[in-house]
């Protein structure tokens, strides 16, 4: 098991908490959390070893055709595919949106 940190800029602020996935599953489950300010703190579990720049990579990509939130991110991976963990991490920030 890996444990990850990463810290992005956020420039979204939103409110309140979504969770999407199940990793018991085999796939991954993601909770987002907002809070006030302008960074994302991403805090990852995952089981495949020296992944730490497939996920800055998924999140510069992400940064790149939106605008990250505000908040923590808690990522437990057992080795979804990078589509399967941008659909995931797409699915909270959109359910925190609407809720």
């Amino acid at each position: 098991m890996e444990k990850i940190t990463l810290t992005m800029p956020a420039s979204r602020a939103l409110r309140g908490r979504a969770l999407a996935g199940v990793v018991g599953s085999g796939d991954m489950e993601v909770l987002f959390t907002a809070e006030p300010g302008q960074t994302l703190t991403i805090d990852i579990t995952t089981s495949v070893d020296n992944s730490r720049g497939r996920w800055e990579a998924l999140f510069s990509r992400l940064q790149t055709v939106s605008s990250l939130p505000a908040g923590t991110l808690t990522i437990h991976d057992f080795g979804a595919t990078p589509g399967v963990a941008r659909i995931r991490i797409e699915q909270v920030f959109e359910g925190v949106s609407h809720a």
